[in-house]
């Protein structure tokens, strides 16, 4: 009987003190551009491709083109 209680406690603090945590993931503000402007120019950089113009990066995506830090 003492060994039985010894158990279930360990098993109770074992289910306790579990190695979960809980992570929040907000998402990110982009801005989606759906078409890119005609002025635009094709840069390739390590291989892939991206788009500049107004002074910023982009790449493309199934729904546009998104800013992107190089």
């Amino acid at each position: 009987m003492r060994v039985l209680i010894i158990l279930l406690g360990i098993l109770f603090t074992m289910n306790i003190t579990s190695c979960r945590s809980r992570v929040v993931v907000s998402n990110p503000n982009v801005k989606v551009i759906t078409v890119a402007p005609k002025n635009h120019k094709v840069v390739y950089l390590k291989g892939k491709r991206y788009y500049f113009w107004n002074g910023n990066y982009h790449k493309k995506t199934r729904k546009g083109y998104v800013i992107v830090r190089l």
